[in-house]
């Protein structure tokens, strides 16, 4: 599936003003989830928006609570009621633990696929081997996987996987949680550009090929520049320079 960029990320959004604020500005990917308890706040946004809503895609993912094969179709109902919405674009496994179970989970995924509560089906989190295991069970092809990735952490073979069955890997945590303000490499690198550290994160990102990105953003500025930092081209001496940082930072594990 195509995805823009950059989307929105609401994890810790909790005003439907933001989500509207961000559709204005141009955002078309909203991702949400369950535990994020904020998909009312985002419907309410879709909502407010002046957009129609065909020209959005909207993300959701189903918690670790939500995954037993007879549990998947009314989480999904759960969640389309909150969001206010027929259905959503992308639904993810936000976690291959809990209730998954890749015989009970994936099919009832595709169930709910083909009844047109999602029209598209997604991971998140997975381990190679499980990926190569959903496969297996899934009659849709996986339309995107959604991982941390930053300058401080990024899996190469979760990129690898992406690449060669030619889904988006969705980037989430593009500023590792703010940690790429105080890094010397790039605030150097924004020095040269003249622009922020979060912008050269989001262009060292973007800059991988299969990659998007879902920053999460406040404020009108920060929304504004999270999307224009799409069109920052770092040079390829650059791209090395941050590959070469010697930190190792996982915000989310397991």
């Amino acid at each position: 599936m195509h995805l823009p960029p950059v989307g929105l990320g609401t994890m810790g959004i909790s005003d439907a003003s933001t989500v509207a604020t961000a559709i204005e500005i141009g955002y078309r990917h909203l991702d949400t989830a369950q535990i994020y308890e904020n998909e009312g706040v985002v419907g309410d946004g879709i909502a407010a928006a002046s957009i129609d809503r065909s020209e959005l895609l909207v993300a959701t993912k189903l918690w670790v609570d939500r995954l037993a094969g007879d549990d998947v179709r009314r989480g999904t109902e759960a969640s389309l009621d909150r969001l206010g919405l027929d259905a959503v674009d992308l639904l993810y496994v936000h976690r291959p633990r809990g209730d998954y179970e890749p015989g009970g989970t994936l099919p009832a995924l595709d169930a709910v696929r083909e009844d047109g509560l999602a029209t598209h089906v997604g991971l998140s989190n997975f381990e190679p081997e499980q990926l190569a295991t959903a496969r297996e069970h899934l009659d849709a092809p996986i339309a995107a996987h959604q991982v941390e990735f930053h300058p401080f952490f990024s899996r190469r073979e979760l990129l690898a996987d992406a690449q060669t069955h030619g889904y988006p890997l969705v980037a989430y945590s593009p500023l590792a949680g703010g940690a790429v303000f105080d890094d010397p490499t790039i605030t150097d690198i924004a020095a040269t550009h003249d622009t922020t550290p979060a912008a050269v994160s989001i262009a060292w990102v973007l800059a991988h090929d299969n990659v998007v990105t879902i920053p999460k953003a406040s404020s009108r500025e920060h929304l504004r520049a999270n999307r224009e930092a799409a069109e920052l081209d770092l040079d390829e001496s650059e791209i090395e320079r941050i590959d070469a940082i010697d930190r190792e930072q996982e915000l989310y594990p397991e």
